[in-house]
C-alpha cells in the first residue's frame, strides 16, 4: 500500500490542496478543526502525533494553536513538506509500527490510514498502536470515508451510470473501493463499522460524527464561487445532524472521539 500512496500522492499535487481546491474538501477542513477543537482541552502545549498527516495540513493549525505536532507519514514528499511549518515535525514511518514510546503522547490522530488499510487486521494494529502511544486519559482522533460518499458524488454530478452501478453496489455492500472516481484503492466505512473498530483496540466508549453533513455535494454541484454564499447554512446543517443515525452515512467523512482508560 505504502507504494500506491507515494505514487499516488506524488503525481497527484500535495494532499493539502484536496482540502482547498474543492468545495466539499473546503467544508471538510472547517468542521475536522471545529470537531477537534471542541474535544481538545483549554491548555496549550499538548503533544500530538499526526499519524498520516500528510503535508500538516491538520499540524500546522494545531501548531498555531500552541500545540507540539509530530506528523508521522509514509510518503516522503509528506515528510519533507510537513517539516517545513513552524513548530511542526515530521518523520516517515508507518501507522501500523510507531517509533513512539509507550504512553507518551496526549493526542493521536488517524486521519487517513484507516481508509488506506483495506485490511481489517493492518486497520486493527494502526488503531492498536495509536492506543499504546497515547497517555491514560489521551484522545484519539480516527477519520473514516462513507461507503455512501461515491453514491451521492456521482448521484449528484450526472455519472451514476449503468457502468458505474456495480461499483457502487460493491462499495456499498462491502466498503471495497476500487478507485472509479480517481483515488487510490481504499476501504470505506459505515459509522457504526468505524464505532466498532475504535472499541475493539480498547476504548469502551467512542463518539463518532458525521464531519460535512448532507449538504456536501450540492456545495461541488454549485462550484467554488458559490462556496462563501452556501457554506454558511451547509455547516449548521452538519452540525444538526452530526449524529443523526438517520443521515450520519450522508457525511462524505466521520470523525470518531474516543479517550484512552484512566487507571
Amino acid at each position: 500500500m505504502s507504494g500506491e500512496l507515494i505514487e499516488h500522492y506524488g503525481t497527484d499535487g500535495l494532499e493539502d490542496t484536496r482540502l482547498r481546491r474543492s468545495p466539499h474538501g473546503r467544508l471538510e477542513f472547517l468542521r475536522t478543526q471545529e470537531l477537534i477543537r471542541r474535544w481538545l482541552p483549554t491548555a496549550t502545549g499538548l503533544t500530538v502525533l499526526d499519524v498520516g498527516g500528510a503535508t500538516g495540513i491538520h499540524a500546522e493549525w494545531l501548531a498555531a494553536d500552541g500545540h507540539h505536532v509530530h506528523v508521522v507519514d509514509p510518503v516522503p514528499a509528506h515528510v519533507l513538506e510537513s517539516a517545513r511549518l513552524p513548530g511542526v515535525t515530521a518523520e516517515v514511518g508507518d501507522a501500523r509500527m510507531l517509533d513512539a514510546a509507550t504512553d507518551s503522547v496526549d493526542v493521536v490522530l488517524l486521519l487517513g490510514p484507516l481508509y488506506h488499510l483495506t485490511a481489517p487486521a493492518d486497520r486493527a494494529l494502526a488503531v492498536a498502536e495509536a492506543v499504546r502511544v497515547l497517555r491514560p486519559g489521551g484522545l484519539l482522533v480516527a477519520a473514516g470515508i462513507s461507503r455512501y460518499l461515491s453514491l451521492l458524488e456521482l448521484g449528484t454530478n450526472g455519472r451514476l451510470t449503468a457502468d458505474t452501478e456495480p461499483s457502487l453496489q460493491t462499495l456499498i455492500d462491502t466498503g471495497s473501493y476500487d478507485g472509479h472516481v480517481g483515488f487510490v484503492s481504499s476501504h470505506f466505512h459505515t459509522a457504526d463499522e468505524l464505532r466498532a473498530e475504535i472499541i475493539t483496540a480498547g476504548p469502551s466508549e467512542v463518539t463518532v460524527y458525521g464531519v460535512e453533513g448532507p449538504a456536501w455535494p450540492s456545495l461541488d454541484y454549485a462550484g467554488t464561487d458559490a462556496f462563501n454564499d452556501l457554506v454558511d447554512a451547509a455547516l449548521r446543517c452538519a452540525r444538526l445532524v452530526e449524529q443523526d443515525p438517520q443521515l450520519i452515512n450522508a457525511s462524505a467523512h466521520f470523525l470518531a472521539f474516543a479517550r484512552t482508560p484512566q487507571p
